[in-house]
């Protein structure tokens, strides 16, 4: 059996492609649907060990952490049920090493928010989870 080396095996396939393609636009309309009410938004995809956080926005002291989710079917729950404790409890970890790195965030109360985008339309569910 021949071992594949490192960067044989990390090559993304055809359908992870696509499905990321799908996701980044889903995060691009959801950053702008914040600020198109009102929000800044501080930083996209903050990437740490172990999570990723979609979209960071402020505005009056706030700070929303939102969670994009896309999908085509609403089978086990839908979109908004993939955001499971377990997934809940990596973005609040992530969380809490951003407002380490950057402590001007930390002054802010935080909220975790989760934005589902359909095809035509945009479901905000405020307050969604608690860390």
């Amino acid at each position: 059996m021949t071992k594949l080396a490192p960067a044989d095996r990390a090559q993304p396939t055809q359908a992870s492609n696509y499905r990321q393609a799908i996701g980044q636009r889903a995060e691009d309309r959801a950053a702008a649907f914040l600020e198109s009410n009102g929000w800044q938004v501080v930083l996209r995809n903050f990437r740490r060990r172990g999570g990723e956080l979609d979209i960071v926005a402020s505005q009056d002291g706030e700070l929303v952490v939102a969670e994009v989710r896309t999908r085509n079917r609403e089978d086990f729950g839908g979109a908004a049920a993939s955001v499971d404790r377990a997934k809940q409890a990596r973005i609040a970890r992530t969380t809490a090493l951003l407002l380490q790195s950057r402590p001007a965030l930390a002054r802010y109360r935080v909220r975790f928010d989760v934005l589902v985008v359909r095809d035509g339309s945009i479901e905000w569910i405020k307050h969604a989870f608690t860390a």
